[in-house]
């Protein structure tokens, strides 16, 4: 295949950007849905405990799983002009890492379930390693996909893959209502998209061969990794510290706490990324283009996320018992210490966007170990107070890491940090002012737990987007949420109404 067959038809680049970002929001939208419906529904079905023992392994598999890519998929998605014999090459590093990583984790399932003194974690951890394998098979033909911004096939498969591991999921309640029913359901989401994968892309890799100048391509990469083994910690180590110091009934409060709400975040932003680091990868050498592309994206994000994390985070005492039952109460507190983190994690989390299309993977590394080091010092801090404390030392990290974070980015590169405050601060803001004015018209809301929720979440809505319009970079972002919505009908004239 010629090089130029890996990348979009000339000229598609807005049309394919302007298409991706509807899909990827529609299949998000799906896919979140989704993801609500497994906790609510799996919750009633399976125990605080279930949960705890996945949650045990958890941050293994994700400590394995930032190994088997390598960052070789966004080094693919990334580079220019980039040649069949690189992408084959990549394709058996992906394949063979995988497979040594899933020998690694089989070999390692005692040693981990005598770290928690649970036996039942050694069975499963060992049965993880089929996904790395799934993932490593399909790593390449994901990339390509991306590449080519075939974003409705990606978009499909994304859909279909959250909806088919769901189902065997709850499926599997009914023959083996214990955590292997979690198990069946994250298998199927990893193998089905694999296969999918193979069936939409037309590449297929030949034996491997040495290829030279490939060493650019593995050096991008390792900055990746760089940064996802710091950021690992950041993500992971509490879930181990709660389980090994606290239990897994603390622990299972706090992952459901974290997956419904901070996982969520992450799956709005970590698709758009599908869309976005290849469209900027194209436009990395023409600054305002890149700059236009970036801030009008963003405040988006920020309007559609953070209005719902500030009514969330202000009813959690209403909506945690309503959503999960009763037996999750306690998880409501964790709920909205960690509600304060997701009222940054929209602006922060799409960070990465720039340092990979901008090909700053040393800058993205160095980021990383940053972020690692402050939140195990937060974690650190937080543990002798249980997950509650954890969570509220999190939450403050968060605050104080974000400026930082937007000077470092904008120290190169065609984005400053004042852009970034100047078009978040209206939805930031806002947001934050919608959480307090909440939270103290609580009394005032109807007695009915829904009709209360639905009210909170409206106005949270409506007071984000009243402070969003008081700024001039808020009115243009509104303006151009207004763009993206169905044309109305015409209303006719006086003269035409006859």
């Amino acid at each position: 295949m010629q090089a130029n067959a890996f990348d979009p038809p000339e000229g598609s680049l807005r049309r394919s950007v302007g298409r991706g970002a509807v899909v990827t929001a529609l299949a998000q939208s799906v896919r979140v849905a989704t993801q609500i419906v497994s906790v609510i529904v799996l919750s009633r079905l399976l125990s605080p405990q279930d949960f705890g023992v996945v949650a045990m392994c958890a941050p293994v598999l994700a400590f394995i799983a930032l190994f088997q890519d390598f960052g070789l998929t966004q080094a693919t998605i990334q580079k220019s002009g980039i040649r069949h014999e690189e992408v084959n090459y990549l394709f058996w590093i992906n394949v063979a890492v995988s497979a040594l990583l899933a020998c690694v984790l089989a070999g390692a399932a005692p040693l981990v379930a005598a770290f928690y003194g649970e036996p039942r974690v050694a069975g499963l951890v060992a049965a993880l390693g089929l996904q790395i394998i799934a993932y490593g098979l399909g790593a390449q033909h994901l990339a390509l996909l991306t590449r080519r911004m075939q974003f409705v096939r990606l978009a499909v498969i994304d859909v279909a893959s959250a909806v088919a591991g769901l189902a065997v999921s709850i499926a599997w309640t009914f023959i083996d209502r214990s955590y292997w029913a979690l198990f069946a359901g994250t298998l199927t989401a990893a193998v089905l998209p694999t296969l999918c994968f193979w069936a939409s892309s037309r590449w297929r890799p030949s034996l491997p061969r040495k290829v030279n100048g490939i060493s650019e391509l593995i050096n991008f990469g390792a900055g990746i990794t760089g940064f996802n083994f710091a950021n690992f910690f950041a993500r992971n180590l509490d879930n181990v510290l709660i389980g090994k110091y606290w239990g897994e009934a603390q622990l299972g409060l706090y992952d459901r706490a974290y997956k419904l709400l901070l996982f969520p975040l992450s799956q709005i932003t970590n698709p758009l990324s599908k869309v976005m680091v290849p469209a900027l990868s194209r436009l990395k050498d023409e600054p305002d283009r890149y700059r236009s592309a970036y801030l009008r994206v963003m405040p988006l994000i920020l309007l559609v996320a953070l209005p719902g994390v500030a009514f969330a985070t202000a009813m959690s005492d209403v909506l945690i018992p309503f959503v999960l039952g009763e037996q999750w109460r306690q998880s409501s507190d964790i709920f909205l210490a960690l509600g304060f983190a997701g009222l940054l994690q929209p602006l922060n989390n799409p960070a990465g966007w720039l340092f990979v299309s901008q090909g700053r993977s040393g800058d993205f590394m160095r980021w990383g170990i940053i972020t690692a080091l402050t939140s195990v010092l937060a974690f650190i801090i937080g543990l002798p107070y249980g997950a509650l404390g954890v969570a509220i030392a999190y939450a403050v990290s968060e605050y104080l890491r974000t400026p930082f974070l937007w000077l470092y980015i904008g120290k190169t590169g065609p984005l400053r940090a004042s852009h970034v405050l100047r078009a978040a601060t209206p939805f930031v803001l806002g947001a934050h002012l919608a959480l307090a004015l909440i939270w103290l018209a609580k009394p005032l809301l109807p007695e009915q737990h829904i009709v209360a929720m639905a009210s909170a979440a409206v106005l949270s809505y409506a007071i984000t987007i009243v402070i969003a319009l008081a700024f001039a970079s808020g009115r243009e972002a509104l303006r151009e949420a207004l763009k993206l919505l169905p044309a109305r009908v015409p209303v006719p004239a006086p003269s035409e109404a006859k």
